[in-house]
């Protein structure tokens, strides 16, 4: 009878491992560093839908952070000027810190697949001729200078031209292990 108990409590230990049992709270306090997590194996995940970003590393869900965009419409980027979020996968271009939003990781974007998006787009009338993709894009901090604080990221309140936001403590700690070159998935 113990046998047959201890046995339903393995198979049930390893199911939860199996299945990814996790408590999402602890990820987004979990603190990441150059020394708790291999920054050759990360990739990001931006989920437009939920406001949320989630590193990974390989296949573990390492972390999770609240972002906000440029605009409460969560279309894909269609032009310049039209504080839309990109989707697709990209890549971290260069980092730099930033003396407006704290860090700054710029993206690959436009990449050949925006581009031949946006030309497509361009062919079938749905943007001018005359307009450009844009690019600038990049994951950063809040603008505290002029006001915009991390309350922005809390309420979800989306404010950038494009960019991803997120708290300056956020991104400061997300710059110091992600290496250029980082894939970033964006999706709605």
């Amino acid at each position: 009878m113990e046998k047959c108990r201890l046995y339903w409590i393995a198979a049930l230990l390893s199911l939860f491992a199996l299945t990814g049992f996790v408590n999402n709270n602890d990820l987004y306090n979990v603190r990441l560093t150059n020394s708790n997590i291999d920054a050759d194996k990360i990739f990001l995940l931006i989920d437009k839908s939920d406001y949320r970003m989630y590193v990974y590393e390989d296949v573990t869900l390492r972390k999770i952070y609240k972002v906000v965009f440029g605009n409460r419409d969560q279309t894909d980027k269609r032009r310049e000027g039209d504080r839309l979020t990109p989707e697709g996968t990209f890549h971290i271009q260069s980092k730099r810190i930033d003396r407006l939003w704290s860090r700054f990781l710029l993206l690959d974007y436009p990449n050949e697949a925006s581009i031949q998006k946006f030309r497509t787009m361009q062919e079938n009338g749905i943007i001018a001729a005359s307009a450009t993709p844009g690019g600038g894009i990049g994951i950063h901090g809040v603008e505290s200078g002029s006001g915009i604080t991390d309350a922005y990221v809390d309420g979800r309140i989306n404010w950038t031209l494009g960019c991803i936001s997120m708290k300056n403590r956020d991104v400061n700690e997300l710059f110091e292990f992600i290496k250029v070159g980082t894939p970033v998935v964006i999706r709605k």
